[in-house]
């Protein structure tokens, strides 16, 4: 592989100016996706890299971005929300990283200590003037981002927001996905369908609790208050599942980890899933696909979440008045093996 790459021995190999490679490199006008996608992929196998030091002394931008995970979703805390919540956010993380490099930006990742969330303090990334932005992944407490809004450096949150503060998120339409969800047990017969989360966890959590209790209501299904199970306390801590007086024949999961763990529970509890009693999770994530049986869940969109995460704050850092409030990305319900139609028991 040459050594110093130019923009002249790319423009050379692919045939066209060195002009349209500039454009396609630096994100501008004038160049077809398609033709932008092609230049920016031959730029990587050529090992292409744009001298970001001297171009960000000319536009005084360290062309970094900041991705901030607190703490308790990854593995370095004492609490954290389990395996699947940590892959998630780290595959999250792995996209931005790849979209923003295609854009010649660099992602630093900064986990925040619960510690540091609680006393507010900033990253050091922000005082040393080393990113350009923020993204927040994952819930922070509401004074954090309070504090974070009187900054001088724009950010957007994702999979979070709080509709009490002023800030940019986006985040999958866990209302909707739920609701589907849970619409689609209606469809095969089930009325005693309960749900399983803390609610007040996160906002994802409610929302997919709410989304679930609106198909409750728009079938006239009424919510017994024991149908509510909590899988986890108030530290993020999984703890055993307590059943209902009496048993539905359907659960709806707030993600797929803990729909695994239901399966494995049920099963050692006397109960065949899903002949006796039908579980949905979310996310469609590895542990829908390893549990026996593989279990129905939603998908969510991450790579149009990533997409319009990127272009928000890239929009908020051309213009600091820029503001876009809450985005919502739809998911996709993903038909597996883990729901059968509903039929009720002869009683002899």
């Amino acid at each position: 592989m040459k050594q110093n790459v130019t923009m002249k021995d790319i423009a050379d190999y692919l045939g066209v100016s060195k002009v349209t490679v500039s454009k396609a490199l630096n994100d501008k006008e004038g160049v077809s996706d398609k033709l932008k996608a092609k230049i920016i992929e031959e730029a990587k196998k050529q090992g292409y890299h744009m001298n970001l030091n001297a171009k960000s002394l000319r536009s005084n931008c360290s062309y970094n971005i900041g991705v901030i995970i607190p703490e308790q979703f990854t593995n370095t805390g004492e609490y954290y929300r389990g395996t699947d919540e940590i892959s998630y956010y780290m595959n999250i993380y792995q996209i931005l990283s790849n979209k923003l490099y295609e854009k010649n930006f660099s992602a630093i990742l900064h986990i925040l200590s619960t510690k540091d969330e609680e006393n507010n303090i900033i990253p050091r990334l922000y005082s040393d003037k080393k990113v350009d932005g923020f993204i927040v992944l994952g819930q922070v407490r509401r004074a954090y981002v309070q504090l974070l809004e009187t900054l001088d450096i724009p950010t957007v949150y994702m999979d979070f927001y709080d509709d009490y503060l002023s800030m940019d998120s986006v985040n999958s339409d866990n209302f909707l996905g739920c609701h589907m969800a849970t619409n689609y047990l209606i469809e095969k017969g089930h009325r005693d369908i309960a749900f399983v989360g803390n609610v007040f966890y996160t906002s994802s959590i409610q929302d997919r609790f709410l989304g679930f209790y609106k198909s409750l209501l728009e079938n006239r299904i009424m919510l017994a208050e024991d149908y509510i199970v909590c899988d986890r306390d108030d530290k993020g801590r999984y703890i055993r599942m307590v059943y209902p007086s009496k048993m539905p024949t359907a659960f709806v999961c707030n993600c797929d980890q803990v729909a695994y763990e239901l399966v494995n529970q049920l099963k050692c509890d006397g109960f065949r899933v899903p002949e006796d009693i039908s579980v949905v999770g979310f996310d469609n994530s590895r542990y829908s696909n390893i549990c026996n049986p593989n279990i129905t869940t939603v998908e969510e969109n991450t790579e149009n979440m990533t997409k319009e995460t990127i272009n928000v704050l890239f929009k908020k850092i051309a213009n600091p008045n820029y503001h876009v409030g809450k985005i919502l990305v739809k998911g996709e319900l993903i038909v597996k093996n883990s729901v059968l139609e509903y039929k009720e028991k002869d009683e002899k």
